[in-house]
């Protein structure tokens, strides 16, 4: 793809991979527009360059306000980057269904709405990128994840539909996922996840994954935000995009493992990372 005078539009660009996303397709050439509720939060890109717009992915009337200021300034956007999302932790039965569907809002409805609205300008233009961050989550599964997972299964499903229904206009739809990132991923999922199961039936097994997450994300045996960008920036500069990139600590051996195993034994394998 050229990239004289493209817009680029990352969303979730607060903190983590999109806020490296932005800076790395900044250096790109790219016109980036960043978004995120925590406006305050990316004064740094926007002294970098980058058009900073405060958004929740979950309001309508902001997601719209945002794509009519893009269409406004710059017309359609050409590299889409559906960052923004959150991990929700906690047993299913412990789980209110509120707070399950404010997952999906996030994770997937917000997204999907924003992809919508920004499509026409695509379509007209006959190219463009849509970049979907999922997680090696959305293959494979672990225990108290189950709001988080079923929404990365879903991201998985939808942008696969999404990919062959648009390149018949020249829009790629390409999926990247991440394995264990140095983000505040770990630290977002950890206290929710005791405040909702630490004391109930499923305690024991909190306990264990509060421990797993700490020695993933917590204790520096992470990999950086850069594994990530770096494949982001190869799915932008490729004339033709593979369908999936996988990077980051735990992911290809996890995914490779849950390719070749039956369900049974990946659940043993599971279980007993978290003991």
């Amino acid at each position: 793809m050229s990239n004289q005078a493209k817009v680029a539009l990352v969303t979730g660009a607060s903190s983590g991979m999109g806020k490296d996303f932005a800076k790395a397709l900044l250096d790109e050439g790219y016109v980036v527009y960043t978004a995120a509720r925590r406006l305050e939060q990316m004064d740094d890109l926007q002294k970098l360059g980058a058009i900073a717009v405060k958004m929740d992915i979950t309001k309508e009337e902001e997601i719209q306000n945002l794509v009519s200021q893009i269409e406004t300034h710059h017309g359609a956007v050409d590299v889409l980057v559906n960052n923004a999302g959150f991990g929700l932790y906690g047993a299913m039965e412990d789980t209110s269904i509120e707070d399950a569907r404010y997952q999906f809002e996030v994770n997937i409805f917000g997204l999907a709405r924003l992809t919508q609205l920004l499509l026409p300008k695509m379509r007209d233009q006959k190219t463009g990128r849509i970049i979907n961050i999922s997680s090696m989550g959305g293959k494979m599964y672990t225990p108290l994840g189950s709001w988080y997972h079923a929404t990365k299964h879903a991201l998985e499903g939808w942008s696969d539909c999404l990919r062959i229904e648009l390149a018949p206009f020249g829009i790629d739809v390409v999926i990247i996922e991440p394995g264990a990132i140095v983000t505040e991923f770990g630290d977002v999922v950890l206290e929710p996840m005791l405040k909702r199961s630490g004391q109930s039936a499923y305690s024991e097994m909190a306990q264990a994954m509060a421990n797993a997450t700490r020695e993933s994300y917590q204790n520096g045996k992470g990999s950086p935000v850069s594994v990530i960008t770096k494949l982001l920036v190869k799915a932008v500069r490729a004339k033709k995009p593979k369908t999936r990139y996988v990077g980051g600590l735990y992911a290809k051996p996890i995914l490779f493992i849950r390719r070749i195993v039956s369900d049974k034994v990946f659940d043993r394998i599971v279980a007993a990372m978290v003991k």
